[in-house]
C-alpha cells in the first residue's frame, strides 16, 4: 500500500471587535486569483502549528499573535490532487494593525461577517466557515 504525501496549511479567522473576519483577495499566485481567503501558510519542517499561524500573521499581514491567543476551530481534509490537511484557528487579539504585506500576492483585504463572507470566497474556506459556524471541529472536504 502506498501512503499519500500531506502537505499541511494553517488558516487564521481575525476576528474584529464587530465580530467581522480579515479576508484577503489572493492575486498573481496561479490558484485561486481573485478569490479570497483568509491568512494561511504552509507549515514548515521542524514547526509547529502554533509557529506557522503566528509565522504567517507576521508575514502576511504585519502583526504578532501572543502564544497562546490562537483558539482552535477546525481542522479539515481536504482532498484533492493533494491530500491537505487544513488547520482552522480564530484570533481576537494581535499587535499591529493588518496591512497587506504580499501585494505581490494579494490584491487587497476586506472584513466581512464569516457568515457572509465576500465573493467570491475560496470553496474549502466557504466550507470551514460553515463547519466553524456549526461547531464541526473535524470536516473532509472533496474538491470539485
Amino acid at each position: 500500500m502506498t501512503r499519500m504525501p500531506t502537505i499541511v496549511d494553517v488558516n487564521i479567522l481575525f476576528l474584529n471587535d464587530a465580530n467581522e473576519c480579515l479576508f484577503l483577495q489572493r492575486a498573481n499566485t496561479g490558484f485561486r486569483d481573485g478569490q479570497y481567503a483568509l491568512i494561511a501558510g504552509h507549515l514548515e519542517p521542524g514547526e509547529s502549528i502554533e509557529a506557522c499561524a503566528i509565522r504567517e500573521s507576521k508575514e502576511e499581514a504585519g502583526v504578532t499573535i501572543a502564544p497562546g491567543a490562537l483558539e482552535f476551530k477546525l481542522v479539515m481534509r481536504r482532498d484533492s490532487d493533494t491530500n491537505r490537511i487544513s488547520f482552522f484557528f480564530s484570533c481576537r487579539e494581535w499587535e499591529g494593525v493588518p496591512t497587506n504585506m504580499e501585494p505581490h500576492k494579494c490584491s487587497g483585504f476586506v472584513w466581512a461577517k464569516p457568515e457572509n463572507p465576500p465573493a467570491p470566497t475560496v470553496d474549502y474556506v466557504a466550507d470551514a466557515l460553515v463547519q466553524i459556524r456549526n461547531g464541526v471541529m473535524l470536516s473532509d472536504f472533496k474538491n470539485g
